[in-house]
């Protein structure tokens, strides 16, 4: 026995597809909702965003500049947080 194939519309996949995109849910989620594969999914996604072009804005100089100033913040807080771990260890150990 062999299962029929499931035929799904052209919009149906398009309206998948934008849910993904602007809910930015995973795809796995947005499948499980509506009854498809994962994996199908994510074909249609791929073969969405090449047919509309991606969804993929290029950032304006000023969104450009909030981007590097909060990955320079990001790095700033990792070495804060490592040196305070490594302080809190270092009391840990130590006997009073």
């Amino acid at each position: 026995m062999t299962a029929s194939r499931r035929r799904f519309s052209q919009e149906f996949k398009d309206e998948l597809c934008q849910e993904v995109i602007s809910t930015s849910k995973p795809i796995r989620e947005v499948a499980e909702a509506y009854g498809v594969g994962p994996e199908t999914l994510r074909n249609w996604l791929i073969k969405y965003r090449d047919a509309h072009g991606g969804t993929e804005t290029e950032l304006t100089v000023t969104e450009r500049a909030r981007l590097k100033e909060l990955e320079r913040e990001n790095q700033e807080l990792r070495a804060e947080t490592a040196f305070l771990k490594k302080a809190a260890a270092y009391f840990a150990r130590e006997p009073r």
